[in-house]
């Protein structure tokens, strides 16, 4: 799955994993030693929110389900749930949009020797096929859980329908390059990430 470096561009690293697995403390650790992350996430929430660029382009293929305040989020998930064809019409005008933000920042980024995408659904919707290796943060299924229902609003059945949607965290930890623990304590997550960094950039 790894391919070689590019030396005309960065090297790309995707970062993935399951719910509760700590991947946003990832992420930031990523950051606070200097290598650019786009956030897949962060993107879609821009681009929906309020005057968000793809507002107009929704609101037609699914009447009633933005506002002020950009798209509402309960009103477009009942629009789509269940209905394959309509989270289709959705995807085709989100992943477009998306996929120009990350060029974009990957031209503004040209001159790093790394990068991270953090894309949650990295192998789900098939992202893995444009990064050069995947890092995979996991944790026990324990931590996972006890993490995941400590959330607002979260119930064992809202968690249960969300591991039936990801692929299973030994399937990922399978097909990842790397495997990030974070049921360790912070510090050590934080050498991992320094020890990986160093590793693909070849500095010390």
């Amino acid at each position: 799955m790894s391919r070689s470096a590019h030396p005309e561009r960065p090297f790309i690293l995707g970062l993935t994993g399951s719910i509760g697995m700590g991947k946003s403390a990832v992420a930031a650790m990523f950051q606070g030693l200097g290598v650019p992350v786009f956030d897949a996430d962060a993107a879609v929430h821009q681009l929906q929110g309020p005057g968000g660029a793809l507002i107009p382009a929704i609101e037609a293929a699914f009447p009633g389900t933005t506002g002020p305040n950009g798209v509402d989020r309960p009103k477009l998930g009942a629009a789509v749930f269940g209905d394959p064809e309509a989270l289709k019409r959705l995807e085709a005008i989100v992943h477009p949009a998306v996929a120009a933000m990350r060029k974009e920042f990957l031209a503004c980024n040209a001159a790093k020797p790394l990068i991270v995408f953090d894309i949650p659904l990295l192998f789900e919707k098939g992202g893995w096929e444009q990064v050069d290796a995947v890092v995979v943060v996991s944790a026990s299924p324990e931590a996972q859980r006890q993490r995941v229902l400590a959330r607002p609003g979260m119930t064992e059945e809202k968690f249960e329908q969300i591991l039936g949607l990801q692929v299973p965290d030994a399937e990922k930890r399978e097909r990842a390059d790397f495997v990030i623990d974070t049921g360790t304590s912070l510090a050590e997550t934080r050498h991992a990430v320094q020890r990986l960094v160093h590793s693909l950039t070849g500095s010390e």
